[in-house]
């Protein structure tokens, strides 16, 4: 498994940006998939974006055109860069990793960071 550390969250104004970070150790991350989920209170986890081991990247279409996925083998971390907040955005965002290619389902990914929280004042 990967070990996994999420960074960025905050509070910040509808309309505003905010870039969460992703670290990776363990093992060689260029091998994986990494994935970034959200879970909002009374909610169950949603797919929000993934990236595969080749540089892919995917999407939800309540996202599309507002986030974007990268990631910095170099650095063993993935980014997930949140434009155009909205309040239903808030959530608790989690990283995930799973070999090579992503999935949407979140029991597809075998390792998962302990979550930031990102909330979206209107």
């Amino acid at each position: 498994q990967v070990q996994l550390v999420e960074s960025g969250g905050g509070l910040v104004q509808a309309g505003g940006s905010l870039r969460l970070s992703c670290a990776a150790s363990g093992r060689t991350f260029s091998n994986y998939a990494m994935g970034w989920f959200r879970q909002a209170p009374g909610k169950e986890r949603e797919f929000v974006a993934a990236i595969s081991w080749t540089g892919g990247t995917y999407s939800a279409d309540s996202v599309k055109g507002r986030f974007t996925i990268s990631r910095d083998n170099a650095k063993n971390t993935v980014y997930l860069q949140m434009n155009s907040l909205k309040p239903e955005d808030t959530a608790v965002y989690y990283c995930a990793a799973r070999p090579r290619w992503p999935t949407m389902n979140t029991s597809d990914f075998d390792s998962w960071g302990q979550g930031t929280q990102v909330t979206v004042s209107s």
